[in-house]
């Protein structure tokens, strides 16, 4: 493999995926909604407007849009709930970019093999100019950074992954692995043609903190990794690891894989 397209949020930063889900909640509870969590984290990954648009088709959330307004929710609706998401997220994005454990020694052991580090994410440029600077003064900066704001459109589309092949002169799409912790990611990097790998403990799709994770009991944690493993493969992943330190053994699964002729 010559590169790895690692997501941002849930996978290298912000164990949980915790950052947006709050903001989620809170827009649409100014608006009488109560979201559940699990209903907040079901679009995780997409543009973060995108994300708002799915949550408005879900049936539940729609009905209950209904029952408070006598109409379904509408663009216009969507464009109202961003343009009160996006400077709350603002707020408080530096405070969740610290790189979740294993991930920069991760990224040395990728590089000391000659493995490109490149990126993608459901935030925006002007978000990610925020989450970047300060992963990069706690140690993790990709050589490649794509947003939604830079291609025609986000996840699951496959155009971020595009990009970063071209910033990393990388090729063919079969020799680079996206990685992340969404559906949305896995359906990105399938869409790419790229070798797929879902992460578990610090992702969206488990939905723990470090600290429920350590402490809850393993007969419970184990039935939450399984459902969140059935979700990640059912969406595409060609493999799921339990943590983003186990990378390194899926790579060496897959470039054997890839010397024996098997493609993504």
């Amino acid at each position: 493999m010559k590169a790895v397209v690692f997501d941002w949020a849930g996978t290298m930063v912000d164990y949980g995926c915790f950052a947006p889900l709050a903001v989620f909640l809170q827009v649409f509870k100014k608006r009488g909604i109560e979201l559940t969590a699990a209903e907040a984290r079901e679009p995780m990954g997409m543009l973060k407007r995108d994300h708002i648009q799915a949550l408005c088709k879900m049936e539940r959330v729609a009905a209950l849009w209904q029952e408070r307004y006598g109409r379904l929710p509408n663009e216009a609706d969507v464009d109202e709930l961003y343009a009160d998401f996006e400077p709350m997220l603002m707020e408080t994005l530096h405070e969740y970019a610290t790189p979740v454990p294993g991930a920069i020694e991760l990224v040395g052991r990728l590089r000391e093999q000659g493995i490109k580090i490149g990126s993608t994410t459901g935030y925006t440029r002007d978000m990610m100019n925020v989450v970047a600077a300060s992963a990069k003064q706690q140690g993790y900066e990709p050589d490649a950074l794509v947003t939604p704001s830079e291609v025609p459109a986000g996840r699951p589309f496959p155009w971020m992954c595009y990009q970063n092949a071209i910033l990393l002169d990388v090729f063919p799409m079969n020799e680079i692995v996206k990685v992340g912790d969404t559906t949305s990611d896995m359906k990105e990097g399938r869409n790419a043609g790229m070798w797929t790998v879902g992460v578990l403990k610090g992702g969206s799709e488990l939905g723990l903190s470090l600290e429920e994770v350590k402490n809850m009991p393993q007969e419970e944690l184990d039935k939450r990794l399984a459902i969140a493993t059935e979700r990640l493969m059912a969406a595409g992943a060609h493999y799921v690891v339990a943590e983003i330190g186990c990378l390194d053994e899926v790579l060496k699964n897959i470039e054997m894989l890839h010397a024996e002729g098997e493609r993504p």
